[in-house]
């Protein structure tokens, strides 16, 4: 019989957040996964000629890299405002001290209303940012008063509009 509290499963004492196939990825992974951040559309031949390995190595690498959770998908990224909604904001959210309990349920319900693009848990003085996009500030201001300061979790809510959303130049 074993002791599994001692801690010898493989990584066992990692904090949660790191990935724990990120101490695997060799030189050859982290150009794929620069060259697929650009544009996850890339061809396995331009992919595998950019990295300097055979196709067939390629597409097995990217598969792998499926598979071990370090490609977790593959979006468009969609301009809101062609989607009518032109008025994006954060909004901070600190949550009532008797709700650290419900941090996952919160964040999840948040998660799934459509006009969220991201929830992001922090460290530090507020719990989340969520990230929206809103058709008007009328529509801004309902979200932030039906969802956030109508939940008796909430304690604290901080809208900040987004001027402009400015992309990195290198992904990674």
């Amino acid at each position: 019989m074993t002791d599994s509290s001692s801690g010898s499963a493989p990584h066992a004492n990692r904090p949660k957040n790191i990935h724990p196939a990120a101490d695997r990825l060799d030189d050859i992974d982290h150009r794929i996964l620069k060259h697929l951040a650009r544009d996850a559309r890339i061809p396995n031949n331009t992919l595998a000629e950019h990295v300097g390995i055979a196709p067939s190595t390629c597409l097995g690498r990217v598969r792998a890299l499926r598979e071990r959770g370090v490609i977790r998908g593959y979006h468009a990224d969609i301009d809101p405002v062609a989607l009518g909604r032109p008025i994006q904001a954060m909004i901070a959210v600190r949550l009532q001290a008797h709700a650290r309990g419900h941090i996952s349920q919160f964040a999840a319900r948040v998660a799934a209303l459509p006009d969220v693009l991201n929830v992001f848990f922090l460290a530090g003085p507020m719990d989340f940012y969520i990230h929206l996009a809103a058709a008007t500030t009328h529509d801004l201001r309902d979200f932030v008063v039906i969802n956030l300061s109508g939940d008796p979790d909430v304690a604290n809510t901080e809208t900040n509009l987004i001027f402009e959303h400015i992309r990195s130049t290198h992904h990674q």
